[in-house]
């Protein structure tokens, strides 16, 4: 297995949960790691901030930068971007992570929390990518691995929560999307 040692993953949604499991994993290789997520203060009903993430990470033996970035926000999204650039000298990977969830059917899922599980799941992790590219196309072996499920049709994932399934189902698609559009510039994109 090749080592993180001195690469840079711009990880969303790191302060907690599978990003965080992900950042501290790349850590213990030695890795740069930026913490992008949303939140700066503890709250008590999630536990974990990028604060707590980045201290996390360096005691396992990475290097952290922790930025608030809300991926819904354009100018937030390329001043992360930039500022893992300033620190890090690039980014070598993209982890996009950061999801919103609400397992409830079509009746039940307000247009508040459709809109905002499409404007993370799928405009989040596209504007990620947008705004890294330009980094990882100067990177020795880049990737970016988005955090989404395999295109199964079977009705059973639409049938009791058909907006979430589907805002994941467009971060899959995202991701074969950019395998095959950045094949050519030697830019890697899959799915876990």
């Amino acid at each position: 297995m090749p080592s993180l040692k001195s690469k840079t993953l711009f990880i969303t949604g790191a302060s907690r949960g599978i990003g965080k499991a992900i950042a501290l994993r790349a850590a213990r290789d030695g890795a740069n790691i930026v913490v992008a997520a949303k939140t700066a203060t503890p709250d008590p009903r999630l536990p974990g901030t990028i604060h707590s993430a980045a201290e996390e990470i360096v005691a396992a033996g990475g290097q952290a930068l922790a930025v608030v970035v809300d991926v819904r926000d354009e100018a937030q999204v390329r001043a992360a971007v930039d500022a893992a650039v300033a620190r890090f000298g690039g980014i070598d990977i993209l982890v996009n992570n950061a999801s919103a969830i609400h397992l409830e059917t079509v009746e039940r899922t307000p247009m508040k929390r459709y809109d905002l599980m499409f404007e993370i799941n799928a405009r989040g992790s596209y504007l990620c990518a947008q705004a890294c590219l330009p980094h990882l196309e100067k990177a020795a072996n880049p990737h970016i691995l988005t955090l989404s499920p395999p295109l199964d049709m079977n009705p059973k994932w639409f049938a009791r929560h058909a907006a979430y399934t589907t805002s994941k189902y467009a971060m899959s698609m995202l991701s074969r999307g950019l395998a095959e559009e950045l094949r050519g510039r030697g830019i890697a994109s899959n799915s876990l």
